[in-house]
């Protein structure tokens, strides 16, 4: 298979994908064979995998057949190192795991297997996924396919690069301040947040106040198929978002009727937008405007001046207790050797915190979460800027200079519109609607009512419809 067949091949979507395989018209060898083949002419210029399983996936791939009426059957897959896969390396883009390789699959990596997806490989990631760019210090900074000098986002940066630029069709992510949506909007892609505890994180990590799982793909019923196959309730889970009434899928497809949509261009915390970022808001509205919705502006009250704080502790205290599961593994405390220096800040700043502390940040983080979401109730979604700067140059954000918070920080003035909708549990998505006189792609976001990603996508793929983008690929001369 020459690259440009295998490229086209994987830009395909990939429902698209597994019927040719079902029908015996490509046979899932020759789509792994062409994944691994494309990973080994890109990778070494975007660094979006750190890990393959190149033996394994073959001999997968080779147990599926013509026929196979699994959804997703013989397609290959990517999955994020922060989600254990049996056999595979799981680090979180940290020294402090060194080869550490667990025993089980996480449930969602379960249900990629059940769906028929042959996982090829792990996908690069900030260290702990702290920051929204992947450039950690074990495996070095994955590079955007659009220009190889910018950020792929974070952080699930690794699975933008992939996808982007035709390594595999869809990537597995995760989302616990915008870590899909970040890398969406960097790489041109579609990033879906699905509503908290619609995938379960079992069955190592249980319920969490602002993490989700998902995927990165090139379109919105791509996102709506996987959603289906991904959500649930898994035996054990202590708390999950109510099922749907029908399939994401179908209700994607319906016509989503005339809407009341809010748009803002204010922040939730203080940052400069681009004016590139702000026209697309604005444009995005108009276009609304002409499917037939309604569509205002709104000053909504997220602006709080603690609420950063809040975030900090609770999601610091997660960070931490993935530094405390690596020294497990290590049998030592961390060290500045371990880890980069912003992980090591957020670790000892969670152990110097009280129990009463996490306890009192997030009942006042449910407390904002109200008062927003009841704000919000009359609009149907809310439109804002998915990013407030262009995707960053490689560099920009530093974790491993002096204490590193002041890459956090910088991180923060990067990505200022993500992270509210992981503290109130709603869905959101980044949509890649346009492209910048820059080269790079400029995406908006959708943020949708609690537990009502169906309607969400309905919208999204209006849009998809009105503004397509799926054709739209990196040149990639290297």
């Amino acid at each position: 298979m020459t690259p440009a067949t295998a490229a086209d091949l994987l830009y395909r979507p990939v429902t698209e994908l597994a019927d040719l395989v079902r029908k015996g018209e490509v046979t899932s060898r020759e789509l792994v064979e062409a994944s691994l083949e494309r990973i080994e002419a890109l990778n070494p210029t975007l660094n979006a995998f750190v890990a393959l399983d190149a033996e394994r996936a073959l001999a997968a791939a080779d147990a599926i057949g013509p026929g196979d009426e699994r959804p997703f059957a013989g397609v290959p897959i990517g999955i994020k190192d922060l989600t254990p896969v049996e056999g595979l390396p799981l680090t979180f883009g940290s020294d402090l795991f060194g080869d550490f390789h667990p025993s089980n699959d996480s449930y969602l990596v379960r249900r990629f297997k059940d769906a028929g997806f042959v996982i090829v490989g792990i996908t690069n990631m900030p260290e702990m996924g702290i920051v929204p760019t992947t450039e950690p210090r074990r495996y070095g900074a994955a590079r955007n396919p659009w220009d190889t000098a910018r950020t792929t986002g974070g952080s699930s940066g690794g699975a933008g690069a992939a996808v982007a630029s035709g390594m595999v069709p869809i990537a597995h992510a995760t989302d616990g301040g915008g870590s899909t949506r970040i890398p969406a909007a960097c790489c041109g892609l579609v990033g879906l947040k699905p509503a908290r505890g619609r995938i379960s994180l079992g069955p190592d990590v249980g319920e969490h106040l602002t993490t989700v799982a998902g995927v990165l793909s090139r379109t919105v019923p791509e996102t709506a198929a996987l959603l289906d196959v991904l959500a649930g309730y898994e035996l054990g889970d202590t708390t999950w978002a109510p099922p749907p009434k029908e399939p994401f899928a179908r209700t994607m497809q319906r016509e989503p009727g005339r809407l009341r949509i809010g748009f803002t261009l204010k922040p939730p915390i203080e940052a400069p937008v681009d004016a590139m970022h702000a026209t697309a808001v604005r444009d995005t509205a108009d276009l609304l405007v002409e499917l037939g919705h309604e569509v205002e502006e709104i000053d909504p009250p997220w602006d709080v001046p603690q609420l950063l704080q809040l975030f900090n502790v609770a999601f610091g205290t997660f960070i931490a207790l993935v530094v405390g599961f690596g020294a497990t593994i290590a049998g030592r405390e961390p060290t500045p050797e371990d880890v980069e220096p912003l992980s090591l800040t957020m670790f000892r700043q969670a152990t110097e915190d009280s129990a009463l502390a996490l306890h009192a940040a997030i009942t006042q983080l449910e407390a904002f979460s109200r008062t927003l979401i009841g704000y919000l109730a009359p609009y149907d979604a809310v439109l804002t800027p998915a990013l407030a700067e262009r995707p960053l140059e490689l560099g920009e954000i530093d974790t491993t200079q002096g204490d590193g918070m002041a890459a956090w920080a910088r991180g923060g003035q990067f990505t200022p519109f993500t992270a509210t909708a992981n503290v109130t549990g709603v869905p959101a998505i980044s949509l890649p609607l346009y492209h910048g006189d820059d080269g790079l792609p400029l995406c908006v976001q959708l943020i949708g009512r609690p537990a009502a990603e169906g309607p969400l996508l309905g919208l999204a793929n209006q849009l998809e419809v009105a503004r397509p983008w799926a054709d739209r690929r990196p040149m990639l001369d290297f």
